[in-house]
């Protein structure tokens, strides 16, 4: 029965990471939380399900040619010492904390772009200079990689905001690359955690294999989306990550004052 819950949530995660180029982590981590799986734990088995969907996922965009891969490996490359990070922040860093930054963070990444009526990106991104946007996108892994693989989320909702702000891409641009990017920093977040033994494998493969069959319809949804109404769902799922993570902020402060 529980084996039937963790695939059913790796599907369902699949299909937002195909869809929105996010690792899943904000499905995956507060949906394990309220099965009773450690903040720890759901945030080692996140990780592990991001390996899966987002090499899978990656392999669909380059077949198909949508993604970028000199943007995806700048990104990832920045997301791989960013993760590398995560195991020693989750082990000695209160998740609490965690919690606040990744919450503030998200506001302040996605306030251009959630407030934007525009269905395009910033059509005059500040930098334009080939140097300076590698350094751009570098920088916009390794920050996403520390913050967002320590939370078991796996950054595409951090990265889409900055890079349409800083480089002008859309939406349906940044997807790609954010799960390019993620393929880099789950496989150092992973590597991170296990060495902090924090990674219940069996948990990790059964989300993880049955996240590969949702991000192929994921992917394949994108390609029926308008921009407008992929912009929109971006917004939805912003709205509700953020939800999801006051909500634990919330359970995690009454549970404190109990």
């Amino acid at each position: 029965m529980q084996e039937g819950i963790f695939a059913l949530i790796g599907f369902i995660s699949g299909i937002a990471a195909g869809f929105f180029g996010i690792g899943g982590g904000v499905i995956i981590v507060p949906c394990l939380l309220f099965f009773g799986i450690s903040m720890e734990y759901a945030i080692g088995t996140s990780i592990v399900q991001m390996i899966f969907s987002s090499v899978f996922g990656s392999i669909l965009n380059i077949w198909r040619k949508k993604l970028d891969l000199r943007a995806g490996f700048y990104v990832g490359l920045g997301g791989l010492i960013g993760a590398s990070f995560s195991g020693i922040i989750v082990a000695n860093i209160h998740s609490t904390i965690l919690l606040i930054l990744f919450i503030l963070l998200t506001l302040v990444s996605v306030k251009k772009y959630i407030f934007n009526t525009k269905t395009t990106a910033n059509p005059n991104p500040p930098i334009k200079d080939p140097t300076q946007q590698k350094l751009v996108m570098i920088g916009v892994g390794v920050l996403t990689g520390i913050f967002a693989i320590s939370l078991g989320i796996g950054g595409g909702l951090i990265i889409g905001p900055l890079l349409a702000y800083f480089l002008g891409l859309d939406s349906k641009k940044v997807v790609p690359i954010a799960l390019f990017f993620i393929v880099f920093a789950s496989i150092s977040g992973s590597l991170s955690l296990y060495n902090q033994d924090l990674i219940d494998w069996h948990k990790g493969l059964i989300v993880g294999i049955c996240a590969m069959i949702g991000v192929a319809i994921g992917s394949k949804l994108i390609d029926l989306t308008s921009l407008t109404n992929h912009r929109y769902a971006l917004i939805g799922i912003y709205v509700f990550s953020l939800c999801a993570s006051l909500y634990k902020l919330f359970l995690i402060l009454v549970e404190q004052n109990l």
